[in-house]
């Protein structure tokens, strides 16, 4: 291998790359949150999609980027950098080592993100709500301090265990099962540390994300846009959700798929990039 494929990444790549990939993904996330929020009656993503631009223009598919962004910085980094950090450190190359690393790292990354989620979660369904309703931040740091304002520090937090169950979930299908997909695949001796594989990799570690982490994404979802009292704790959403059905649990999955593969794809091939033109040859002892 050259120089240039024995690079390692920066603990900050993993943002700066998922942030670039919210930016292309954000309709379909806006979409999948509509589809996850509605409790009555069925809407397909095509009539969905044509009845914002209809009422709200091209750009209400972009409301909330800004949350999605911040979400992005602080979730994606933090997961990323700690699973990267980890792996480098050590000594064992085994897929369920990685595996680990990758709850702990969803975990963290998870809970740091809530307020972010939150706040993006509640910004791509006002537009869906009556005038009277809608809570208008203007802004994901607008979000974040009325939320602390009005509702308290707590509330910041609202979904937090569920956010972060789902991130322990998603980081092991992106990461974990992406790492050692990839490392199959250039054993195999039919491929090179290149595009072509970065695209296997990441086709598949986002086909594992989407299988475990719908029936969270849904709980989650609910969690974060539901007005103060109108869940008890997690296990009410949860006993709410199952009325409607097996079915509810699986609201937006195709949106989801839509969204997250695409996403992990994005992020991955930008993250390898930047991981073979940016990043740092190792040292002997960190090889």
């Amino acid at each position: 291998m050259s120089k240039k494929e024995n690079r390692l990444p920066r603990w900050y790549f993993g943002g700066l790359a998922s942030a670039g990939a919210a930016c292309c993904t954000h309709p379909l996330d806006l979409i999948k949150v509509h589809l996850q929020t509605q409790q009555g009656g069925k809407a397909s993503i095509i009539q969905l999609t044509k009845d914002i631009v209809k009422k709200q223009g091209v750009l209400a598919l972009y409301t909330g980027l800004s949350a999605s962004l911040c979400r992005q910085l602080t979730y994606s980094t933090t997961r990323f950098g700690m699973y990267e950090v980890a792996k480098q450190n050590m000594n064992s190359d085994s897929f369920y080592s990685k595996v680990a690393i990758a709850g702990i790292a969803g975990a963290a990354g998870g809970f740091v993100g809530t307020p972010a989620d939150m706040v993006n979660v509640r910004m791509q369904n006002d537009i869906k709500l009556p005038k009277e309703k809608r809570r208008n931040y203007k802004h994901a740091i607008d979000g974040l301090v009325r939320v602390y304002r009005e509702e308290g520090l707590r509330r910041l937090f609202s979904g937090a265990s569920t956010a972060s169950s789902r991130a322990i979930l998603m980081t092991i299908g992106q990461l974990s099962f992406y790492d050692q997909i990839k490392i199959m695949l250039i054993r195999s001796g039919l491929f090179n540390d290149n595009l072509t594989a970065h695209f296997l990799s990441s086709l598949s570690a986002g086909c594992m994300a989407v299988v475990l982490t719908q029936p969270l994404d849904v709980i989650k979802t609910r969690l974060m846009n539901a007005k103060q009292g109108e869940y008890k704790n997690m296990w009410h959403c949860i006993t709410s959700i199952a009325k409607e059905g097996l079915g509810g649990f699986y609201k937006g999955t195709i949106p989801a798929a839509v969204r997250i593969i695409p996403h992990t794809i994005t992020v991955m091939v930008l993250y390898e990039q930047m991981r073979l033109n940016l990043g740092f040859i190792p040292t002997s002892k960190e090889k």
